[in-house]
C-alpha cells in the first residue's frame, strides 16, 4: 500500500498512520514504523497533521528544503534494508559505526546521505542501484573502519 507512484496516496497513508496513532487506534506494523520515524521527527509533524497541506505542497530541488516524506521514507527504507541485511554487509557495518554515533537516528542520517548518493547514480546512469559503491561510502563514514 505504501510504496507506488501515488503520491498523495502514500503521503495521505502517513497521515493517516499518525492520526490513527493520536487517537489510540490499533496499528499495522508498517504504521508503527511509520509512527516511529515520526515521532523522532517533530517538525514534521504539524505537516502530516494536516493532510490537504501535506498532499498539497511540492518540493523542489531548487527550493533547497527538504521534502519531509522523502527525508522520512528514507528512514523506512534504511530501516527495511537493516532488518533484511540487503545489501549484504549493511547490518554488519551500521553495528560497526552504532558505538560512534550513539543514535541510531543519527546514523541513519548518515546512511541516507550515502542512499542518496547511490539512488542519483542510478537514475543518471538509468540502471539499478549501485550496492558495492553504496557500501563503500558507509564504509568511508567517519568510523566506519575503526
Amino acid at each position: 500500500m505504501l510504496f507506488g507512484q501515488d503520491r498523495d496516496r502514500i503521503r495521505r497513508f502517513w497521515c493517516q498512520a499518525w492520526a490513527d496513532h493520536l487517537a489510540g487506534r490499533s496499528l499495522e506494523p508498517l504504521q508503527q514504523q511509520i509512527v516511529a520515524v515520526i515521532g523522532q521527527h517533530p517538525e514534521y509533524r504539524p505537516l502530516v497533521e494536516d493532510e490537504e497541506r501535506a498532499c498539497s505542497r511540492d518540493y523542489p530541488p531548487e527550493s533547497g528544503e527538504t521534502n519531509p516524506f522523502l527525508h522520512m521514507g528514507m528512514h523506512l527504507a534504511i530501516q527495511e534494508q537493516l532488518a533484511t541485511d540487503r545489501p549484504a554487509g549493511i547490518r554488519a557495518l551500521y553495528a560497526q559505526l552504532l558505538p560512534r554515533f550513539g543514535d541510531g537516528h543519527a546514523l541513519e542520517h548518515r546512511l541516507m546521505e550515502c542512499l542518496a548518493e547511490s539512488i542519483w547514480q542510478a537514475q543518471r546512469q538509468g540502471g539499478l542501484p549501485d550496492e558495492q559503491a553504496y557500501l563503500d561510502c558507509v564504509r568511508s563514514i567517519p568510523g566506519g573502519d575503526e
